[in-house]
């Protein structure tokens, strides 16, 4: 069996906590782990590492494969990066002209980088039962037994049970059902005859494919082309051409709404989607209020409430229903019944292309990271920290001249044809369309204060000359 974990998604419903530059799969709200390092590890009980590969967007590789490192599965997972994100199915295409190039007769399951299991055991036993379906030539699904009228998640009507293949639990499909509206989710709850729809999915590569070519023509012709170019010098450009010419559609609607031999396995395996805040109750205990609360929080007389905060002090009193999510630059509050519409505030921020939007005022990078302190007109303040032996990309800013001070640390920085130590207390500046690089020599980690000055300073006034960690549009 092959593994494909979908990572490309932006988890706009986690908002504030979940950015444009890192998504919720990217978090460590949940343990130590983030939501990929634990989907990678708990496959990794099951199957080689080689046999998992992760689809990602461009932005996310690098971190991605850092985490990986994080984890000792950097060695054996592959990262397959799409040019530009078109949904599920184009993804899932991607992945299985990997794996149909190295083995025709593969099972492949597929499943989000952003769930919650608490259950692995249960979890790696019903993959098992799956992959006999599949082996049936059955496209196969994982579903949930509701507990609730849950408004947020798709639903399978189950029919009739596959006794025929012993020992999967596995039940005919009757139709997927999109998000329903309240009244209708509590009739299906009711009915018995309804399951969540988790996302994931197991079927042989050459039965997704054939439901592909029969279903989406256009994507199997871009399958085809892409798997004939794996390996080649120009596999890059023949991918990039391929996404280009496809539409977003999701494998749901795109193949599984209309396939003709669709199965189902039904599990309780502590599985949560984590598609809202309101999400955390599956997965999270409560107080005596029934209150979840994380981080530097104190309640007075709350309920059934959601606080979670960071370092910064929250106070919250007589609560009922609500959540809370303060960072440092944002803060949400919503009511329980209104966390789907999270979604709507990130719009509102799409529109007035809010820096709340894409990344947090701390950022981590692949050399360490940065604060924004304060922004101003024509100027940014930053707290730079380097980690021992790293060093920034030599590059360029068209529009921004910067001053640098080391307040701990020593600096090696080179700017034009110049390289010198900055030591503590001391200062240098870089002078607008200059060529300069920041490094840390030593053995300790390097903090500065970095004071830029110019009519632009965003993230993308970089040009870049080299870089050792293989970045195009990330500092």
């Amino acid at each position: 069996m092959y593994a494909v974990i979908l990572a490309g998604g932006s988890g706009t419903r986690f908002w504030p906590l979940s950015r444009e530059t890192t998504p919720k799969q990217m978090l460590r709200v949940f343990g130590d782990l983030t939501m990929v390092q634990q989907t990678v590890s708990r496959l990794g009980e099951a199957l080689p590492l080689a046999n998992i590969y992760i689809v990602t967007g461009q932005k996310y590789a690098y971190d991605i494969r850092s985490q990986l490192v994080e984890v000792d599965c950097s060695g054996g997972v592959k990262l397959l990066n799409e040019p530009e994100g078109k949904n599920t199915a184009p993804a899932i295409g991607f992945a299985a002209a990997h794996i149909m190039k190295k083995s025709p007769d593969a099972v492949m399951a597929v499943m989000p980088s952003d769930h919650i299991i608490t259950k692995n055991d249960v979890f790696l036993k019903v993959l098992k039962q799956a992959e006999k379906l599949a082996g049936k030539g059955y496209l196969t699904t994982i579903g949930i037994k509701p507990d609730r009228p849950e408004t947020g998640y798709g639903y399978i009507q189950i029919g009739k049970r596959l006794s025929k293949v012993a020992g999967t639990g596995g039940f005919e499909v009757e139709r997927f059902v999109e998000k329903p509206d309240v009244k209708t989710a509590k009739s299906y709850v009711k009915s018995g005859d309804y399951l969540w729809n988790s996302g994931i999915f197991v079927w042989r590569v050459k039965d997704i494919l054939s439901e592909i070519s029969r279903q989406m023509p256009d994507l199997y012709k871009g399958i085809v082309s892409m798997r004939k170019a794996i390996g080649k010098k120009d596999e890059g450009v023949v991918v990039a051409e391929v996404f280009r010419g496809l539409k977003p559609v999701s494998i749901d609607y795109g193949v599984m709404e209309k396939a003709k031999k669709v199965a189902v396995v039904s599990a309780d395996m502590g599985w949560s989607d984590m598609g809202s805040w309101r999400a955390i109750e599956d997965i999270s205990e409560k107080d005596e209020s029934g209150n979840i609360i994380a981080g530097n929080v104190i309640d007075i007389g709350s309920r059934d409430s959601i606080v979670y905060a960071g370092k910064r002090l929250v106070a919250t009193v007589g609560l009922q229903d609500m959540v809370v999510v303060d960072t440092p630059d944002a803060t949400l509050v919503c009511h329980k019944d209104h966390t789907q519409d999270v979604r709507k505030v990130v719009d509102e921020l799409k529109k007035k292309n809010a820096d709340e939007l894409i990344e947090h005022l701390t950022v981590n990078r692949p050399w360490g990271s940065y604060t924004v302190l304060e922004v101003g007109s024509r100027y940014k303040i930053k707290r730079i920290v380097v980690n021992p032996g790293a060093k920034l990309s030599y590059q360029m800013h068209h529009h921004r001249s910067e001053h640098w001070v080391v307040v701990s640390g020593t600096a090696r920085v080179t700017v034009g044809d110049k390289s010198f130590n900055v030591h503590p207390n001391e200062s240098t500046y870089v002078p607008m369309s200059t060529g300069h690089r920041l490094e840390n020599p030593g053995k300790v980690p390097l903090h500065l204060i970095e004071v830029q000055n110019g009519d632009y300073m965003a993230e993308d006034d970089i040009v870049r000359f080299d870089d050792e960690y293989g970045r195009k549009d990330s500092k």
